[in-house]
């Protein structure tokens, strides 16, 4: 596919940056900041042939090259076209192709065949990202200070977005290459994080029940839905120091844990049914050893290493199991606020027993970006925390992901809490 020739040349990028130019700056911060979010996903694309950036394993994972190119087309649409004096888009037709759910900015290619977008190649989607990564460092160079404050809210939902988009390049490729009989690695030498310390899944943190404030009030970048801040009355809760380790699980599972439907919430049975579920994703028994699938590719899996790909519903089963129940989300969020766990952060995203909802006060953004989290307020739960694949700086305790109870081809794990009446 050919880039259209109503394209305009953008201008050329703004020459790198000194050294001791003053991070304070809020257009250096802005220049550095996007040139460090786009890098990360292009070395995140780079140990991939351009077959393995097309694949796309199911509906609900997007080809590397897709997630390339969507990054690319929000700041296009949300910032270039509207800011950028003269600029025409890279190629008319990508709007359709890249658009993900975004219904305001027109009609969307659909999500379960983007594997089927052989073209544009993966070389042509490399060529759209350095268009407006050069247009979008030339706009932020030549603004003025009106148009750059402007500028620097839509430009942090954008690498912000973008960097969602980067975990989402590491859950969607393990997928894909999971379904490949050699099992090849993404990359051989990567390793799963270990704990940062050692505490057990018995292990806990009394949390006295009184009214809590949690929710983003403050200064620095957050989502909508992680706002208003508000108060909480929480109960006296012991939340778990540490995550269950895969240990933990396969006592799960030597007791018959996926074989005793009264375990399980009643849609959470259906699933094991129905997927013939006996262990966590990618786990495979091996000569009577059980081994798991990750981005290091095929490895015995370590009993001390926190379980990682379980869904919702077989985290709550286990909670079940071991007498216990989930976290709520509020008692998390407070808890890793106060630093109480271990290891809330980093190595996966720990389920809620929160379904995912509006909080009080919550509004939903005008325009198309409005329909970035609010729309997606219904039968979803809560995780929290963060994974080895979420990038550097987009972290935080207020931070609310959400995902269907039966996926389970993210990082995601568990903690167990108890409440007391």
């Amino acid at each position: 596919m050919a880039p259209s020739p109503l394209r305009s040349t953008p201008p050329a990028p703004p020459a790198p940056l000194p050294r001791d130019t003053d991070r304070r700056d809020p257009r250096a911060r802005l220049l550095a900041a996007f040139a460090t979010v786009r890098t990360e996903t292009e070395r995140r694309a780079a140990p991939l042939s351009d077959e393995e950036q097309v694949i796309q394993s199911m509906a609900d994972a997007s080809p590397i090259k897709w997630h390339r190119a969507h990054t690319t087309w929000f700041f296009e649409q949300f910032i270039l076209a509207g800011h950028a004096p003269g600029y025409r888009p890279f190629d008319d037709r990508f709007s359709f192709l890249f658009n993900s759910y975004y219904v305001a900015a027109g009609p969307r290619h659909e999500r379960p065949k983007r594997g089927l977008i052989t073209r544009p190649s993966v070389a042509e989607v490399g060529d759209y990202r350095a268009f407006v990564d050069a247009a979008m460092t030339g706009l932020i160079a030549d603004a003025d200070d009106t148009l750059l404050e402007t500028l620097q809210p839509l430009i942090e939902i954008g690498l912000n977005h973008e960097q969602q988009h980067q975990e989402l390049m590491l859950t969607d490729i393990l997928h894909a290459l999971s379904h490949n009989p050699l099992l090849p690695a993404y990359d051989a030498t990567w390793r799963m994080p270990g704990k940062r310390r050692v505490s057990g899944m018995s292990e806990v943190t009394e949390m006295p029940e009184g009214i809590q404030r949690i929710g983003h009030g403050g200064t620095g970048f957050a989502y909508d839905n992680e706002g208003p801040a508000h108060r909480v009355l929480l109960p006296q809760t012991r939340i778990g120091s540490g995550l269950v380790t895969n240990a933990d699980w396969m006592a799960f599972m030597e007791a018959g844990g996926y074989q005793d439907p009264m375990l399980w919430l009643s849609e959470g049975w259906a699933a094991v049914e129905a997927g013939g579920w006996d262990a966590p994703l990618y786990w495979r028994l091996k000569d009577g050893v059980w081994h798991s699938f990750g981005l290091g590719g095929l490895s015995i899996v370590e009993p001390e290493a926190p379980v990682c790909h379980v869904s919702y519903y077989e985290a709550d089963a286990f909670a079940r199991f071991a007498g216990r129940s989930l976290p709520t989300e509020q008692a998390f969020e407070v808890a890793a606020g106060q630093q109480l766990m271990d290891d809330a952060f980093g190595i996966v995203w720990q389920w809620t027993r929160s379904a995912y909802g509006a909080y009080p006060g919550y509004r939903a953004e005008p325009g198309a970006l409005g329909e970035y989290n609010g729309k997606f307020m219904v039968n979803q739960m809560v995780l929290r925390g963060s994974s080895l694949a979420t990038p550097d700086g987009h972290t935080r305790p207020t931070y609310r992901n959400f995902f269907h109870p039966h996926q389970r081809w993210q990082f995601s794990g568990v903690r167990l809490a108890d409440e007391t009446a």
